[in-house]
């Protein structure tokens, strides 16, 4: 397919000519940057779509791509099916290297590009993008899943060279402003928006329904007795209350990657409790969005289905047992109203959020969802009528980070400049045998990898602490 020549409006097409498709692909690595990517992208183009029909020719058709960026936690069927409705069916997500993406937006002409990636991943994207030399080069957008409690300047920097690097609140917006004026580099690109995945009914407590769930986090706490603590917390919270029902919201079965390893899964801890589990407790999967519609209280460490609790005005709570540190990302929340500890909530005590810190963290509460992505949307839409934009300006350059943007580069198979490295995989030809085989074997080689990511490389990291 020969690769599009214009993103701006056709002056000699007829108005009743039909308008092209606005063609977006959303490029993620992980099952929760899948969800973020995918419904950024369906917030940011419904209203893009608008603004560019509005010559007569009626709203613009939105076609949206799905990518995966081939890694370690590259999503199974199963957690894109448990990601939830995202406006992409899941059996047309097809995996890519970062080669192969880039290679695609050569040859497919998108007009919006989602990066839904660690800061490496879209660091290295955007080199690689900008080392296309595309006459009409997509608008390219990124950002974060959700709380941003560490690596700030990094990962901030890593995304910078973007269009439109979203931040999920006004606190976010003004800490990333503030990195990138610090180190003299241009954040025009921070705009203000909300997470995409907030939503559902409101809370309404329902008689006869007690319902507490624990949001699980792959990584957080990660030693096997903090694990273990919380788990045996939660279990003897539901041994207390046996009218109450008592649920361990997990994010993967045993064997998945999620956007962060977990070496101790709960569902394994469980199985060796001393007493076994109370009949009212219960290890559920799923879309968090139906968990939530039967939740009373949300307990959590620091995951971002506090988030998503807050926005529906569910009772929340974060614990400090653990105590409020960085590396737990509970810090986030000093100033909240919701730090607590399981013998406060072992009583019967219920935070109650602040109101002004609600109003700073993007969750939306008061009603105003709904105008979150205006800002964002206009940009997107001016940017798509500009037609030809400047080429991308990253911060990191072999000039200003020599002895850090390689490697970042290399790890996906590109050079200092952005370009492939010899051997880096082409695109497979459809129907030929050969491509077919050489699926096969990178299917087993990521099936190896992830084996030892998850299985061995634990192991050995055990035994090496004896």
């Amino acid at each position: 397919m020969p690769p599009r020549t214009s993103n701006a409006a056709d002056p000699a097409r007829t108005p009743a000519e039909p308008r092209p498709a606005l063609r977006v692909a959303v490029l993620a690595d992980s099952d929760t940057r899948w969800k973020w990517g995918a419904l950024t992208a369906r917030r940011l183009t419904a209203e893009a779509a608008e603004v560019a029909g509005t010559d007569g020719r009626g709203v613009r058709p939105v076609e949206v791509s799905g990518l995966l960026l081939r890694g370690r936690a590259t999503p199974t069927p199963r957690q894109l099916a448990e990601v939830g409705e995202v406006g992409i069916e899941a059996e047309k997500v097809r995996e890519v290297t970062a080669v192969e993406f880039l290679h695609t937006v050569r040859d497919e002409g998108y007009d919006v590009v989602v990066l839904a990636l660690v800061g490496g991943g879209v660091q290295a994207m955007l080199h690689g993008l900008a080392a296309l030399h595309l006459t009409r080069r997509p608008v390219v957008v990124t950002g974060y899943v959700g709380v941003v409690y560490e690596k700030l300047a990094d990962g901030l920097l890593l995304r910078h060279g973007a269009d439109i690097v979203l931040a999920n609140s006004a606190h976010d917006a003004g800490r990333f402003r503030a990195v990138y004026e610090g180190v003299g580099a241009d954040a025009s690109a921070v705009t203000e928006a909300a997470l995409p995945f907030l939503g559902g009914a409101p809370y309404r407590p329902e008689e006869g329904r007690d319902t507490v769930v624990f949001a699980a986090q792959p990584s957080v706490p990660a030693s096997r007795a903090d694990r273990t603590y919380l788990l045996r917390r939660l279990v003897e919270h539901a041994r207390l209350h046996p009218r109450r029902e008592v649920l361990l919201k997990l994010r993967s079965k045993p064997g998945e990657h999620t956007t962060h390893i977990e070496e101790l899964p709960y569902q394994k801890l469980a199985q060796k409790l001393p007493g076994g589990l109370p009949p009212n407790f219960r290890l559920v999967y799923g879309h968090m969005g139906e968990v939530l519609d039967r939740t009373d209280l949300l307990v959590t460490v620091s995951s971002t289905a506090a988030l998503e609790s807050l926005h529906r005005r569910i009772p929340t709570a974060v614990l400090t047992d653990l105590g409020v540190r960085e590396p737990l990302g509970n810090h986030h929340f000093v100033g909240s109203g919701l730090l607590t500890s399981w013998d406060r909530l072992d009583g019967g005590f219920r935070p109650r959020p602040d109101s002004a810190w609600l109003a700073g963290q993007g969750v939306a509460a008061d009603g105003s969802y709904g105008t979150a992505y205006d800002t964002a949307r206009a940009k997107v839409a001016e940017l798509l009528a500009e037609g030809r934009l400047p080429p991308l300006a990253p911060y990191y350059t072999p000039a200003t980070a020599p002895g850090y943007l390689p490697g970042i580069l290399a790890r996906h198979h590109l050079a200092p400049d952005g370009t492939p490295l010899p051997g880096a995989a082409a695109p497979q030809e459809p129907g030929r045998v050969r491509g077919a085989v050489r699926e096969t074997v990178r299917n087993a080689a990521r099936g190896a990898y992830r084996h030892g990511v998850q299985r061995v490389a634990p192991v050995i990291r055990r035994m090496g602490e004896l």
